[in-house]
This record gives structure tokens, C-alpha cells and sequence, in this order.
């Protein structure tokens, strides 16, 4: 059965989320069944998959027509020609079911990289024939799962379980050399856009563009310095007065600059008016003159053989590809360039005018997202052009050589260079390394290894944006909460800390717009009657009551009638004649009407309001809930729309139904879709204080859970797994939508708020022991040990050994996990320092372990581990090499359990070995456990079970926690939890706790009353050790506590003696090498301040690095064994204890040629 048929089936049960089929629907209420329908089709990964799939189909198109010819300079009649560009499937195959080798699970334990074949079609002549090539490959790209091009896309559930695939899995990452690699959503300044800032020190007011185009990016000024505009770009080598800019774009007369830039605004006109003295002083008149001034200025850089220019023709290609690069000049009509240039001037006359007047850089509609197709499509364009260039390169070296027998024939050489594309894409991808010198991009960290501690930590994952400011930076303004944020990206979902604030996530229906073509666009604003600036004579573009119309930035059109044009266009939208996501919206101050139909845009959904009525009814909702519509359906109806951040601002949006007034145009499908997903899972988040909603959205990442369907299948670095999960009882909608309940992390305890002990101070929890026993709280822990098996070039390799027996026939202790083949046996118990694979490296002449090979030779004698010790050992190196154990061994403070063995075989034929090694833990003191409230606590004691205080049903709490949490926290979610559980376990239901909604308090108070509690969720309990009633009633009931990752066996570490560094002889640092504890710079202050000079000297010298050296005291230099090598003497020599790293200081001093000459005087 499929899982279609899965999910109509739980829709026809007699009650469906809480309802039944047959009950009214009520729009106010059930309004929100849009929300999964929604995310049916877009939000949470099915952005990241939406652009991929884009790249894949449209950009990657785009490149190569860009780059479609590929021209020898040596033989004038060779040429050869792109048609098409596919990935995955041949010309004559079948698009649903793309070529990929292998499933991506295989990929995973294999290390290998999920990928699919990249075809071209190619035309080129052999000799005087022109051949038309189909299906040549030239690279690998890495795919997407659940994209278009994945083996999982359109799977059901049972064939997903074929492929060992979790269904719940959001896709949306890259299987890059058998680790799960997700390019991070960055956030940027929206390119091709006009930005004005003022800079107040140094008294200059700026308008900024940065062009973008498949060709080239730079970015253009206009600055004005002093009441001065001028143009600044890159390219040119000083400042250029504005006006001789606008002379050289085909503005002549002064009069049409003036009417350009100011309009007929005087104030704007005597600001500007000094600006036309600048260009006669400089004698530039003509255009001529213009584009000649410019000309000298441009700093070029040429190729080898290019011919040189004039400076006429410099100054030409200046202003028609440099400046302002995003705007194409056809047939040097100028026109629409200097229209921009204008607009740009006339932005900083107003900035200057009126300073309010300026950008706001961190206001969310100035923003652009760039996901994983956009960096991609850099990528690739940088790989394909590098590809023709190194193929071009070895043509004309080929082409150079006239005698040759056979005709030449291009295919051959081609796939020399295949290789590089892929190597290219896995090698960015793996190391997150962007840097194309082609676009001058160096980022580094845009990928991230996918975090698999919890379901939510994976999906928090694919939501995540993160900023390009350095973390360093003390600005507030990119850090704070901006207002036009609402709706968009989550309020409470960031990291606290040093990128607090900069890395933010996406709220739960938001979708990122993908590029959609400009060409439709432009034609329906001529259709709706907008006068195109070509035929518009200058003085009417700023005219009062004329609005310019512009797309994407720049100026296409002007109306008269700015509210009429934009009330067509929207109607055109809706009824599904223009894309879905082409977004309009007016500017008054500018007098302006924006169109975007960019990528990277942030918008989402909201139902249509019509002249005080949402068009959205009971009926509709009802095709919706028989599953007879989709949301597709709403937006081609015209019922439910996309708005972005800036169609948001012209919007009057109702958060209810009640709240529809005459002047509302929109009404939120859902409030409680302003938060993400991870922000989701916390019950009633609107009755805590904020920052407690931040911090569990860090801590719901961490907590341990089930991880996905096919967990058991995995070989994962780590996994961290809870034996028995359980869903939540007081769910949000969020948990249903994301499918959190079916992959949950936690349990519902039953929690008791009082005093107990004293161990349960600042946050502790007190345990109870029965409850471990039963199971509370247990968790897995499977790591991944690897062995590589290597091939050495003289035709030796690696191989795995057998094992030892001692005396008696029994195996040595280090061998007592492995099995007859050397491999460790699946189920044994593994103690530390026992071997987990016993691989064995060849010796001998010229083995990695011989002479010439690079290793050491420990083994001195020639006998490797079956060398002849006894005959159990299997005789299976050959006569000439012999090999030497190196196996690996495992170290952890507790033993292990074999859990899998995976023995297969890499990219290069090289074997791979995996072990999984599994623990089971308890819960112990120290352990770290977290509500869903930001409330984190350790484990301070564990109780027996008859100590515990119980209720007068006999009920025993599973954990305490210590009242004095809540007063300063402020947390009355978590109270309210408590509350709603308590009814739903008596009422038998899971409640709800949504944020601005959920079960009604005094509903659960009403259900508390009628089964015979208490009102507040208190009860009488007695104290478990004199059998007395408490003093007084105790907050009781069930809370959904979550076991974090952090454990004490991972963290406990202690040494007495142990290794040191090898330079310094100090201890070594940190747990993982057994390092020393050390006593830092503050705890030195504390032992001077206290006066302990003995126990300083024996902390910070004694029983780190004390070192013997002989001092002369002649010349205060070091001598050796009594001797002074400067005085040529031993009278004056003593001996001295002083720490090595001083020794090595003065060392290394004196190697510098600075003498440090030690004084030495009598202790006492």
C-alpha cells in the first residue's frame, strides 16, 4: 500500500486530529489546515530543493549557452558547439528515472559521493565533416537527495524502506565522500539594487550598486563629497564628475541632466547646479570629449595579443560594460544607462536634502538568500570555463603540430579534462572552500557536516542562515530583531553567544523565490499601459504625479497612474497570469513602483481579504480537508497569495478573522507560523519570557531521540540514540507538521516541584531510581572505528592478521575480541586497550615500514605476527616481504559492544573496514537533562524509590525539581504544561499547547476538577521517609524532559602522571591525549594574592617541567655537565632547577643572537 493511500486512510478514520469528518467547519479555526498543505508543496528543505532542481534544469542551460563556442586560434575552420547540457539521463533516456549508480545509504557507508552523470550534446568538425555528437560526459555532479534528480524523488514509504532511507528525512544535503554535507543558506545585500548611505565623519553621502551578471561583478558609486557628485568604480582610476559621466552616456545638454537628475524641484536643482561648473572647467562639452576623459582614466588590463584601442573606444567600453555592468548597452543606445546613472545622482541629491531620506542595510527586503543553486551555478560557471579553457589550451598545442597520420579528432581530448569538474564540485562541497578567481569569491564555511543528533537538530539544520559579518564585530544592527522580520524568519531560533543574532532561521511557511524571467513582465507593464522611457521625453520622468516604474532595480517605465497599474498588475498575479512570486509594491518618497522578480527573495503565503471579507470559506476548506484541492489549487484561484518583505509593507494584514476591517487586503493563514520549526516544539512559548524560548531552541538540537527510520543502518562518526522514546503529551501543532511525534526525544516525566535534600540547589534534579530501572532516561551511544587497508606502489598491501594465542591455546587478552579472521566478533564485549581490527602493514625492503619507505621498523627480526610463532597462526605473506602489526585498538573508560562490521570496498579499490561499537548508559549524577523551556538541570542525586515522596493514589514522581527555578525565569509555559498534561493523561487526549492557542487553561482546570484534583495541578503528597503528609500541597504532574548530549562519562577526567609534549615537556592538554589539569593564569593570581609561594612553585615548576641546568656565574650564560664553553671554565658553574620552557626560551633567545644573562643571588 502506498504511502498516498497511508495518509488518506488516517484522514478517513472517525476522528482526525480531533476532529470528525462530519463536524461544520468552522474558517476561523480550521483556516490552518492550509499550513500542511503548504508545506506539502514548499518550506522547510523544499527551498533548498526547489533551488537545486532550478540549477539543474534552468542555470546549468544558462552557462553553457553562455559559453556554447569553443574557437582554436591556430586552425580558423575547427570549431565546436554546446546544444544541451543534462544531468543524470541520456538524450534519448528517461527523465523521471535519472542514471545513479548507487543509492545514497551505499554512498554514506561506502564513502563514496552520491552523483549522477553530467551529459552535453556537443558539434564540431572533424577534417571538413561537422559531427554532432550526443550523450558525452563530461563530469559528475553531486546531487541533492529528494531533488528532482535523486532515486528518492517520488518514492513511496515502502520503497523508501527498500533503499534503507528514512521517509521522515528532509533531503536537502549532498552525500560527499560518505559524509552528509548541507550548504548553508547566506544571506546577502541584494545585488543590482540602488543602496544610499551617508557617513556622517567624513561628511559624504553614497549610492551603491553591486552589478551581478553571468559575465562579470563590480560594484559602482555615486558619491558626493563636499556638495561634488562624482562616479567611483574599480576600473577607473579617479573620481569622475557625474555630469561628464552623463555627457559620455549621450546626455548632452545640460538642460536634460538637470531635468534627469532634479525634475523640477528647485531645492533639488541648487544642490545639483555647482555640479555643471565641475565639467566646463575640465573643457568636456561633447560626448566625444566625454567618453575621451573617461578613456584616460581607465585602468585596463589587456590580454597578450589584444590589439590596443584608442582612448575614444576605451572610454566607450568603460560606459558600456563597466560601469553599472548589469545593464546591457544593444546598438550604443545608451538610453536606459544614463536614465539609471540618474536615478543614482538624483537618490544623493534627496540623501543630501533630506539625510532620512537614506537605506537601511539590515531591513530584510534589502536582503538577498543565496542557497545551495545559486552557489552552485558560481561554482559550476567557474569549473565549465576553466574546462574550455584547458581543453582550447590542448587543442592549439595539438592543432600546432602539422604532420599527422590520422585526422584529428577533438572527442578524444576532451575527457582528458573531465575529471576536474568533478573534482572541483566534490572538493568544494567536502571542504566548504567557495573560491572562484574568476568572480573574485573567497568564502570559506558554506558547507556543514549535517548534524544527526536529533531529528530536529537535522531539520534546524536545513532552515539555518547564516551572515557574512565577522563575528568579531561589536554591531548591534545586524544582531537586533528587525520588525520586518515578522513572519519571515524565526523571532526566538539563534544561537546565544558570539554569532548571536547572525545566524537566524526561517519560520515555518516561508518560501525563497527562485529567478523567474524579467521578459513576461516587462511586456504585461506596457500592456497595462506604462510608457516606456525610450519614447519618454525627459522631463516627464520626474514630473509630479508621475511614477517611474522599475524592475529589478532599474527604471522601464512611467505612469500617471500609479494605483491603477498596480491594482491591474496584482489582478493579473492572482489570476495566474504572471508568476506566483514576481512581487510590486509602491515607494511615495521616491515615487516609484518596485517589480521583483529576482531570486532569494523571502515570502510567504496569506489569504486575500476583499473589501472586508476573506475570500477563503467554509467551502474551500472543505474541498481542501476531502482532499479533493491542494494548496496549488488557492493560489490559482486566486484565494491565498505570496507576499515578500517590501509587498508585506503596502499590505494591511489581520492576525484573525475578527480583526477584518474595511481597509484590510490580507489575513494570516496561521499567527503561530511566525516561528520555525525548532521554535515549534516548545508548548505555549507565549507565556514564557523570551530569551527561555532561545535558549531550547539551542538545547531541542541537542537533545537525544530517535534519529530516523533507518538508524540501525547507519555508521555514523557518532550517534547518540534514546532507548525509549515517547512522544510528547502536550503536542503543538508544529510537532504534527514537522513529524516530530513519529521520531521523537524525550519523556513525559511525572515531576514533583519541591525542596528535597539539598542536593537539588541551582537546577539539580533529583532522580528516581526505580524510574533509571524502568528504563527513564537510558541511552545508546555507536561509534565508528575505520580501518583502511592500503595498496602500496611496489605491489604490496595491507592485511588483516589473525589472532595470538597464548600457552594454553587461549588468545593473548589484547585478541580476546577478535575472531579467527582478525576482525572483532559482533556481540563481544570490548575492554579498553583490547584490538578491534588487527591490520597488519608490510615491512621489509621497500614496505612503508622499510628503509625506503617511510615508517619505522619495530619489528626487527623479520617476523611479522604469523612469522612462525606458532602454526595457528595462517602462514599468508608471502617469502619476500614481511609485516608488522598495526592494529586499531580501542580506549574509552568503559567497555564496548561490537555492534556492526562492515567490511567493503572505497573509491579506489582500497578495502574499508567499519566497526560500531555500542554503549548502553543510564542515566548517572552529572548527567544533563533539559524541559522544553530553556529550564536545563543536572542530575544531582539519585534516590531510592521508597525515600520518594507519594501521592495518596500511590503515585511516585520520577524526577524533583527545585521550586526556586521558576520565580526569576518566569518560565509559566512550563506550568501550563504541566497543567494541560495532567488533564489530557485523566481525559485520555493529547492536548495542545500551540503558541497563541492550545488547550484553554480553564478547559484542563474544568477536566483537573471534574476527575477529583486540584484546579492548579497540586496534590497532597507524603514524605517517602516518615510517611507524614507534606506541610504543603506539591505542583504534580508530567512534564516532557529531554536527555542532552552532554554526559559526564564523556566529560569526567582526572590524572595523576601521563604524557607530555614532546617541545615544551609540559602535560599534554586536553581529555582525548590524557592531558595535565592546569593551573591558568587566574589561578596563579589567587596563589600570589593568598601569598602560597611554596605551592606556586611546586604547581607551576615542580610537577610540571622542572629541569636541571648548569649556570655559570661568570658570564650568566648555560654551560654543560660543569663546564662554561664561553669562560673555557668550571670554577664558577652551578647547578640550578628552573622550568624547561625557560631553558628553551633562553634557547631560542640566544639563537637570535640575544645574550640573556642570568643573575643569580642566595635565596635567603
Amino acid at each position: 500500500m502506498t504511502s498516498k493511500n497511508e495518509a488518506m486512510d488516517e484522514l478517513l478514520k472517525p476522528m482526525y486530529k480531533g476532529k470528525a469528518l462530519t463536524d461544520p467547519i468552522n474558517t476561523a479555526k480550521d483556516k490552518w489546515n492550509l499550513v500542511p498543505a503548504f508545506l506539502k508543496v514548499k518550506g522547510l528543505v523544499k527551498q533548498h530543493l526547489d533551488s537545486y532542481n532550478y540549477f539543474v534544469d534552468v542555470d546549468l542551460k544558462k552557462i553553457v549557452k553562455a559559453n556554447e563556442m569553443v574557437v582554436s586560434d591556430v586552425d580558423p575552420s575547427f570549431y565546436l558547439k554546446y546544444l544541451d547540457i543534462r544531468v543524470g539521463y541520456k538524450s534519448n533516456g528517461d527523465r523521471e528515472k535519472p542514471e545513479v549508480v548507487l543509492p545514497p545509504h551505499e554512498c554514506r557507508l561506502r564513502d563514496l559521493t552520491y552523483s549522477a552523470p553530467i551529459y552535453v550534446d556537443v558539434e564540431y568538425t572533424r577534417g571538413r565533416k561537422i559531427i554532432i555528437h550526443r550523450d558525452l560526459e563530461i563530469g559528475r555532479m553531486p546531487i541533492m537527495l529528494r531533488s528532482n534528480k535523486c532515486i528518492l524523488h517520488g518514492r513511496s514509504e515502502a520503497e523508501m524502506a527498500y533503499l534503507n532511507e528514512c521517509p521522515l528525512d528532509p533531503g536537502g544535503y549532498f552525500v560527499v565522500n560518505g559524509t552528509e554535507k548541507v550548504i548553508l543558506v547566506q544571506e546577502q545585500l541584494s545585488k543590482n539594487r540602488i543602496i544610499v548611505e551617508t557617513d556622517r565623519k567624513k561628511g559624504i553621502v553614497q549610492a551603491s550598486v553591486t552589478s551581478s551578471t553571468h559575465e562579470r561583478k563590480s560594484k559602482t558609486y555615486v558619491v558626493a563629497k563636499k556638495g561634488r557628485i562624482y562616479l567611483k568604480h574599480n576600473s577607473i582610476s579617479e573620481e569622475v564628475p557625474i555630469v561628464v559621466v552623463l555627457k559620455a552616456a549621450g546626455v548632452v545638454s545640460d538642460m536634460e541632466i538637470m531635468q534627469l537628475v532634479c525634475g523640477d524641484d528647485s531645492a533639488y536643482q541648487d544642490l545639483f547646479a555647482e555640479n555643471f561648473e565641475a565639467a566646463s572647467r575640465l573643457g568636456v562639452f561633447t560626448q566625444r570629449q566625454a567618453l575621451e576623459f573617461i578613456g584616460r582614466r581607465v585602468k585596463t588590463v589587456r590580454r597578450m595579443n589584444a590589439p590596443r584601442l584608442s582612448v575614444l573606444q576605451e572610454g566607450l567600453e568603460a560606459v558600456a560594460t563597466t560601469i553599472c555592468a548589469h545593464l546591457t548597452v544593444a546598438r550604443r543606445d545608451f538610453r536606459q544607462k544614463a536614465v539609471y546613472i540618474a536615478t543614482m545622482t538624483r537618490r544623493v541629491v534627496m540623501a543630501m536634502q533630506n539625510p532620512k531620506l537614506v537605506d537601511d542595510r539590515d531591513y530584510a527586503g534589502n536582503k538577498r538568500l543565496e542557497l545551495a543553486g545559486q552557489l552552485l551555478s558560481l561554482l559550476f560557471e567557474d569549473l565549465f570555463k576553466k574546462f574550455n579553457n584547458d581543453f582550447k589550451a590542448n587543442l592549439d598545442k595539438i592543432l600546432r603540430r602539422p604532420s599527422r597520420a590520422s585526422e584529428f579528432d577533438a572527442l578524444l581530448h576532451i575527457n582528458i579534462h573531465s575529471n576536474n569538474v568533478t573534482m572541483g564540485l566534490n572538493r568544494a562541497i567536502s571542504t566548504g572552500n567557495w573560491s572562484l578567481k574568476r568572480f573574485k569569491m573567497e568564502r570559506a564555511g558554506v558547507t556543514h557536516v549535517l548534524s544527526r543528533l536529533s531529528y530536529i537538530a537535522a531539520l534546524g539544520m536545513m532552515t539555518r542562515i547564516s551572515s557574512q559579518f565577522e563575528k568579531s564585530r561589536k554591531v548591534s544592527g545586524p544582531r537586533s530583531l528587525q520588525p520586518s522580520q515578522f513572519g519571515m524568519l524565526c523571532p526566538a531560533d539563534t544561537p546565544e553567544g558570539a554569532s548571536c543574532g547572525l545566524v537566524k532561521n526561517l519560520a515555518l511557511m516561508t518560501h525563497i523565490t527562485t529567478d523567474s524571467e524579467e521578459e513576461p513582465i516587462r511586456r504585461a507593464c506596457f500592456m497595462l499601459g506604462a510608457q516606456d522611457i525610450g519614447q519618454a521625453d525627459s522631463r516627464a520622468l520626474h514630473a509630479r504625479g508621475s511614477f517611474g516604474i522599475y524592475l529589478n532595480g532599474t527604471m522601464i517605465a512611467v505612469t500617471r497612474y500609479p494605483g491603477a497599474f498596480v491594482r491591474r498588475f496584482r489582478l493579473l498575479r492572482r489570476s495566474g497570469r504572471l508568476d506566483a512570486f514576481v512581487s510590486i509594491h509602491t515607494d511615495l518618497q521616491q515615487a516609484a513602483v518596485h517589480l521583483a522578480s529576482d531570486g532569494g527573495r523571502i515570502c510567504r503565503p496569506l489569504i486575500i481579504v476583499d473589501r472586508g471579507v476573506s475570500r477563503v470559506t467554509a467551502r474551500h476548506l472543505a474541498l481542501l480537508r476531502d482532499g479533493r484541492w491542494g494548496f496549488d489549487d488557492f493560489l490559482r484561484r486566486g484565494l491565498v497569495e505570496y507576499l515578500d518583505v517590501n509587498e508585506e509593507n503596502d499590505a494591511l494584514i489581520a492576525l484573525y478573522e475578527r480583526d477584518i476591517g474595511q481597509l484590510t487586503t490580507h489575513l494570516e493563514i496561521e499567527p503561530f507560523t511566525v516561528l520555525g520549526a525548532v521554535a515549534g516544539l516548545i508548548p505555549y512559548p507565549h507565556h514564557n519570557q523570551s530569551p527561555r524560548n532561545t535558549y531550547q531552541c539551542a538545547m531541542g538540537k541537542q537533545a537525544i531521540g530517535a534519529i530516523a527510520y533507518n538508524q540501525f543502518r547507519r555508521i555514523d562518526t557518532l550517534l547518540y540514540l534514546l532507548c525509549y522514546p515517547e512522544q510528547p503529551l502536550v503536542r503543538t501543532r508544529t510537532i504534527e507538521l514537522v513529524k516530530y511525534n513519529r521520531l521523537p526525544a524525550g519523556h513525559n516525566a511525572t515531576v514533583a516541584v519541591m525542596s528535597y535534600s539539598g542536593y537539588d540547589i541551582e537546577d539539580a534534579l533529583l532522580l528516581n531510581r526505580a524510574s533509571i530501572d524502568r528504563g527513564f532516561g537510558r541511552c545508546q551511544t555507536l561509534r565508528k572505528n575505520t580501518a583502511l587497508l592500503k595498496r602500496y606502489p611496489n605491489h604490496t598491501k595491507d592485511i588483516v592478521g589473525g589472532m595470538r594465542l597464548d600457552g594454553s591455546g587461549r588468545p593473548i587478552y589484547q585478541h580476546s575480541a577478535l575472531g579467527g579472521d582478525g576482525l572483532a566478533e559482533v556481540g563481544s564485549m570490548v575492554q579498553s586497550g583490547q584490538v578491534i581490527v588487527n591490520k597488519c602493514v608490510p615491512t621489509g625492503p621497500t614496505g612503508p615500514g622499510g628503509p625506503s619507505g617511510g615508517g619505522n621498523s619495530t619489528n626487527p627480526s623479520g617476523r611479522g605476527p604469523g612469522g612462525g610463532r606458532n602454526g595457528q597462526s595462517r602462514e599468508r605473506e608471502s617469502a619476500t616481504s614481511s609485516f608488522q602489526e598495526s592494529p586499531l585498538v580501542y580506549r574509552g573508560p568503559v567497555p564496548s559492544y561490537v555492534d556492526q562490521v562492515m567490511l567493503t570496498v572505497g573509491d579506489n579499490d582500497q578495502a574499508l573496514i567499519k566497526v560500531l561499537l555500542r554503549q548502553t548508559r543510564r542515566p548517572e549524577l552529572g548527567d544533563k537533562f533539559s524541559s522544553r523551556h530553556g529550564q536545563k538541570g543536572v542530575c544531582g542525586m539519585i534516590i531510592k524509590q521508597e525515600d520518594m515522596p507519594f501521592s495518596d493514589q500511590g503515585i511516585c514522581p520520577d524526577m524533583i525539581m527545585n521550586p526556586h527555578g521558576f520565580p526569576s525565569r518566569m518560565t509559566v509555559g512550563k506550568m501550563m504544561e504541566l497543567v494541560s498534561g495532567k488533564a489530557g493523561v485523566l481525559r485520555g487526549t493529547f492536548e495542545y499547547g500551540t503558541c497563541f492557542g492550545g488547550s484553554d487553561l480553564s478547559e484542563m482546570s474544568k477536566i483537573l476538577v471534574s476527575k477529583g484534583f486540584n484546579y492548579g495541578g497540586k496534590d497532597m503528597l507524603y514524605s517517602g521517609t516518615t510517611g507524614e503528609a507534606l506541610q504543603a500541597y506539591i505542583f504534580f504532574g508530567p512534564i516532557y524532559y529531554q536527555k542532552l548530549k552532554h554526559m559526564v562519562l564523556d566529560k569526567m577526567h582526572a590524572r595523576a602522571r601521563g604524557p607530555r609534549a614532546v617541545l615544551t615537556r609540559q602535560p599534554t592538554e586536553g581529555r582525548a591525549r590524557d592531558g595535565g589539569l592546569r593551573l591558568g593564569e587566574m589561578e596563579r593570581d589567587c596563589l600570589i594574592a593568598y601569598g602560597a609561594s611554596q605551592l606556586l612553585l611546586e604547581r607551576l615548576m615542580l610537577s610540571s617541567d622542572a629541569f636541571d641546568v648548569d649556570i655559570c656565574q661568570g658570564c650568566g650564560l648555560m654551560g654543560y655537565n660543569g663546564w662554561c664553553p664561553m669562560c673555557k671554565s668550571s670554577q664558577n658553574v652551578v647547578k640550578m632547577t628552573i622550568p624547561y620552557a625557560a631553558k628553551l626560551l633562553f634557547q631560542e633567545l640566544i639563537s637570535m643572537n640575544i645574550a640573556p644573562r642570568l643573575q643569580l643571588g642566595d635565596v635567603f
